[in-house]
């Protein structure tokens, strides 16, 4: 049985397939460490899909099994312990040959697999041997983030339509302007905002400040006042609200919103998302804001600088004018190429040098060989 926990944590049966050991370790993550739904619920579904491996390669299910279908609630402390290093690269060797996980998906799942680890033997004491400490996470090939650029971007924003494009633009205008999540855009609610700041809850529950400039404003208040006026409001603290059901917009419902204002801007098919509007938002910050990747981080709530890195990339206008910035760009000099094979036409003076230093090469290998002589007798 698959269980998922939705963002809003509402769940009776939270975790009902999961052996006890395991759902301690879920407890742990989401109240101690405090690490929000979605990450807990990427731990669940990774841990057992690795433990669903660990019994087919026991042999503990038969071979023709579902692998979906594969129970883990009878898995006990003492199985756990039996697992070795080599049953964790033959389960990535697995995740990339059977499942056809790219390397960020396998790097994910061994992370969810040495966190658990991690707690049951440094935590809660209940394994003394961790069979993953040593084993490194496959290396993530870095590429240059997708993003608009800045024509695009405008084009974007001048083609809002749909049903409520007060609320459409509104959305968009946040994502360039201030570089947010999907999931934090949909979690803002309206006593987030303070004078000319919003407060973001973004991963592992860390609210962080983000000034809010003169479009982000603009497009705010032209929305909160169509959206006092709603028939049908559900959700009363929810920023973004859809307008027939009055409930807070899904992160899904938001991804067909401005897959639909990609389409009518004519930028649908170039791999734009919802997060590739947060790298859009950076790579303009940085370029043409002046912005320092110190400040960039914080304005996208990353927790490390090397992250932030990504968003810096160098535009291929950067690499012409470094190019065109060189002393010896506007050097030209006009003189005949000898053809392949030829020897390269020599000024006296040079052909002199180049004589010179042929017969002082000569002349030293000469007195180098002879001390050589000497020496060996």
């Amino acid at each position: 049985m698959s269980t998922y926990i939705a963002p809003n944590g509402k769940n009776n049966n939270q975790f009902e397939d999961c052996p006890s050991v395991l759902r301690e370790f879920l407890t742990y993550a989401g109240t101690i460490k405090n690490l929000s739904v979605r990450t807990v619920n990427g731990y669940y579904i990774d841990i057992r899909t690795f433990l669903r491996f660990m019994k087919l390669r026991r042999g503990l299910v038969p071979d023709s099994i579902n692998f979906e279908e594969i129970l883990i609630n009878d898995v006990t402390l003492e199985f756990l312990g039996t697992v070795t290093k080599a049953d964790v690269y033959e389960y990535l060797h697995y995740a990339l040959n059977v499942r056809g996980n790219a390397a960020v998906t396998r790097a994910r799942k061994l992370c969810s697999i040495k966190a658990f680890y991690k707690y049951l033997v440094s935590k809660s004491n209940q394994l003394k041997q961790n069979p993953v400490i040593d084993i490194e996470v496959p290396t993530i090939r870095k590429s240059l983030p997708k993003y608009l650029s800045l024509e695009e971007s405008l084009e974007l924003l001048n083609n809002v339509g749909g049903d409520f494009p007060e609320r459409d633009y509104c959305i968009l205008v946040l994502f360039l302007n201030c570089g947010m999540r999907l999931s934090e855009l949909v979690s803002i609610n309206t006593n987030d905002f303070k004078e000319n700041t919003i407060r973001i809850l973004g991963k592992g529950n860390k609210e962080r400040t983000v000034y809010l400039n003169d479009s982000c404003i603009y497009a705010l208040n032209n929305y909160l006042g169509v959206r006092s006026s709603l028939s049908k409001v559900v959700d009363k603290a929810a920023l973004f609200l859809s307008r027939r059901t009055g409930k807070r917009l899904t992160p899904r419902r938001v991804q067909q919103i401005v897959d639909t204002c990609l389409q009518t801007a004519g930028l649908a098919g170039k791999g734009y998302s919802t997060h590739k509007l947060r790298h859009t938002a950076a790579t303009l910050m940085y370029r043409h804001g002046n912005v320092d990747m110190l400040a960039l981080k914080e304005i996208l709530g990353h927790e490390h600088i090397t992250t932030t890195e990504i968003y810096t990339h160098i535009s291929t206008q950067q690499l012409e004018n470094a190019v065109k910035s060189s002393p010896l760009s506007k050097v030209k000099i006009n003189k005949s190429i000898p053809k392949i094979g030829e020897p390269l036409p020599l000024k006296n003076n040079a052909k002199e040098q180049l004589d010179e230093s042929v017969d002082e090469g000569a002349e030293g290998a000469q007195n180098k060989s002879t001390k050589d002589m000497g020496a060996s007798e």
